[in-house]
C-alpha cells in the first residue's frame, strides 16, 4: 500500500496525525522540517504526502517542497495543511499540484476522508506507472534475415544518444517495438516511455493531450509530455498531427518547455523524441500539410523498418514467437508448426506485415483443435483460389494461356517467390526446389528473374522485358 509522509514543525501535530493514521492500519514517517522531508523521499518515495506550509527553521516552505516533489514525482498526491489558511494559499497549493488543502484545526473524520481518497489516487498513478513500465520492458527484436539485422545494427547505434530518430515502413511492420528497443536499451530504460498516436486523438484535443491543462475548478492536470519528463516521448503517426500543433511542437523541440493549455507558466522536461509514420512526409510537406521545420526536427536519424515481405526469412521465427506468447498471455494450444506450414507463411502476401501474421496465428490457434502441429491447411491464403484434395483450381487469367506461357509465368513467379522466401540466397532455394545451383541459376536467366540488394536484403525481380 505504500507509506504516509508527514511533515510538519510542530511536534504534536505530526504525532498526532501519525498516531491516527496508524490507528487505521497506515504505516507513516515524521518530518520537521524540509531537510528531514527531502531525505525521507530520497529514502523511499511515499504514497502519499500530508504537508504544512509553514516550516520554521528550513530551507524550504511547504510550497517549495510541492514544487520539487511535483517536478521529480508527479505521482505522488501531497495535502498541504495550515494553521494560517486562506482561500489564497489553497489556489497557491492547488495550482502548483497540490491534491488537497485541509485547515488546521482539523477535523478527525474530515482528515480520513481525504486521506483515503488520495491513497486511492496513490494506487492508481503507481499502477498506470508500473504499466507504462511494463510496456516499456526490454522489447523483443526477433528475426535473422538480412534486412531485419541492418536495421537492429542501426537501432543499435542510437540506443545511447540522445538524438531524435524518424522510424519509417508500412502499418504493421513493427515500429513501436524498434521504438520500445531503442528505449530498453537507452541510458533513459528506468523512465517513462509514453505514446502518442496522432491519428487516434481527435485534433480537438491533441493539445490537451500533450501539453495538458490548468483551470480555477480541477487544478493541474498533467500531458503526455510532463507524464515522460525524462524518458521519451514517442510520436506514432506523426503525419497526422494537426498543424497548428504542429507549430507548437516545434516550440517544444526547441525550447523542452510548454504551456499547458489556460496556463501562462512555462514547464521545463527533458524528453528524447522518437517519431513514425508510413506516409511520404516529403511529399505532404510539398502539399502544404506538414511543416518543414517539424520535419528537419524530428527526422535526425531516420531509419527504415522493413516489411515482413522483405524479411520473409524471419517469418517461421515470428510465428512460433507468436504461439508461445498466446499460449503464456491466453492460454491457447502451445502448438508446433509443421513443415508445410512453415513453407506457406513464407509465400503468403502480407500486406499488413507483422500485426498480420500476429493475427493469423491467433485464428488459427483459437479455431484448431488439438495440439498437433499446425498444417498448411490450417492456415488461410486469400491470395490464391482455394486448393482441393489433389490439385488446385486455376485463377481466370493463367488458365485462359497457352500451356508453355502459362507454364513460363508459374515457374517465374515460382521461383521469385521461393528466392525472396530464402532472403536471395541461391543455394537454399535450389536445395528446396530439387535442382543444381548451376541449372537454377541457367533457369532464372532464361526467365529474366535477376537479384539486387534491397534495404539491407538480397531479393529477386524480373528485368524489364522479361
Amino acid at each position: 500500500m505504500g507509506d504516509i509522509l508527514i511533515t510538519d514543525d510542530e511536534r504534536d501535530i505530526r504525532e498526532l496525525i501519525g498516531d491516527i493514521l496508524e490507528d487505521e492500519g497506515f504505516t507513516t514517517r515524521l518530518a520537521a522540517n524540509s531537510d528531514q522531508c527531502m531525505a525521507e523521499i530520497a529514502k523511499e518515495t511515499p504514497a502519499l504526502m500530508i504537508l504544512d506550509i509553514w516550516l520554521k527553521d528550513s530551507n524550504m516552505d511547504g510550497i517549495d517542497i510541492l514544487k520539487t516533489v511535483k517536478r521529480d514525482y508527479p505521482e505522488v498526491p501531497i495535502v498541504i495543511i495550515s494553521g494560517h489558511g486562506n482561500i489564497e494559499i489553497a489556489v497557491a497549493a492547488i495550482k502548483q499540484g497540490a491534491y488537497d488543502f485541509i485547515e488546521k484545526p482539523f477535523n478527525i473524520d474530515q482528515l480520513m476522508v481525504v486521506i483515503r481518497r488520495a491513497m486511492e489516487t496513490s494506487r492508481l498513478r503507481r499502477e498506470n506507472v508500473e504499466l507504462k513500465r511494463g510496456e516499456s520492458a526490454p522489447a523483443d527484436m526477433l528475426g535473422d534475415s538480412a534486412a531485419f539485422r541492418a536495421m537492429k545494427a542501426q537501432l543499435d547505434k542510437v540506443t545511447k544518444s540522445n538524438g531524435r530518430v524518424m522510424l519509417t515502413g508500412p502499418a504493421g511492420a513493427g515500429k513501436e517495438i524498434a521504438a520500445r528497443y531503442i528505449h530498453a536499451n537507452s541510458n533513459r530504460a528506468g523512465a517513462p516511455f509514453v505514446t502518442i498516436n496522432s491519428a487516434s486523438v481527435e485534433p480537438d484535443h491533441m493539445e490537451e493531450a500533450l501539453f495538458g491543462r490548468e483551470s480555477a475548478g480541477k487544478g493541474v492536470e498533467k500531458g503526455l509530455l510532463e507524464q515522460a519528463n525524462g524518458g521519451i516521448i514517442y510520436l506514432d503517426e506523426v503525419a497526422e498531427m494537426p498543424m497548428g500543433t504542429q507549430a507548437k511542437m516545434l516550440r517544444v523541440l526547441v525550447d523542452q518547455s510548454f504551456q499547458r493549455v489556460g496556463g501562462t507558466e512555462k514547464v521545463q522536461v527533458d524528453l528524447r523524441f522518437i517519431s513514425s509514420t508510413n506516409r511520404d512526409l516529403p511529399k505532404l510537406i510539398e502539399q502544404g500539410l506538414f511543416r518543414q521545420e517539424l520535419f528537419h526536427r524530428l527526422n535526425v536519424v531516420p531509419i527504415d523498418v522493413p516489411s515482413l515481405e522483405e524479411r520473409r526469412e524471419d517469418i517461421p521465427t515470428l510465428a512460433e514467437y507468436f504461439i508461445a506468447q498466446l499460449n503464456k498471455a491466453q492460454g491457447l494450444p502451445l502448438r508446433e508448426l509443421a513443415e508445410d506450414a512453415r513453407a506457406l507463411l513464407q509465400t503468403m502476401l502480407w500486406p499488413g506485415n507483422v500485426r498480420q501474421l500476429k493475427n493469423v496465428v491467433e485464428r488459427v490457434l483459437i479455431l484448431g483443435e488439438g495440439n498437433h502441429p499446425i498444417g498448411a491447411k490450417e492456415l488461410p491464403n486469400s491470395d490464391e483460389a482455394p486448393a482441393t484434395e489433389g490439385r488446385i483450381v486455376l485463377s481466370g487469367g493463367l488458365a485462359t494461356l497457352p500451356l508453355r506461357e502459362a507454364r513460363e509465368l508459374f515457374e517465374r513467379e515460382y521461383l521469385l517467390t521461393q528466392i525472396n522466401r530464402f532472403g536471395g540466397n541461391i543455394s537454399r532455394t535450389a536445395s528446396f526446389v530439387g535442382m543444381e545451383r548451376s541449372a537454377l541459376h541457367r533457369k532464372l536467366k532464361s526467365l529474366g528473374v535477376a537479384t539486387a540488394n534491397k534495404a539491407g536484403a538480397r531479393v529477386a525481380y524480373v528485368e524489364e522485358g522479361a
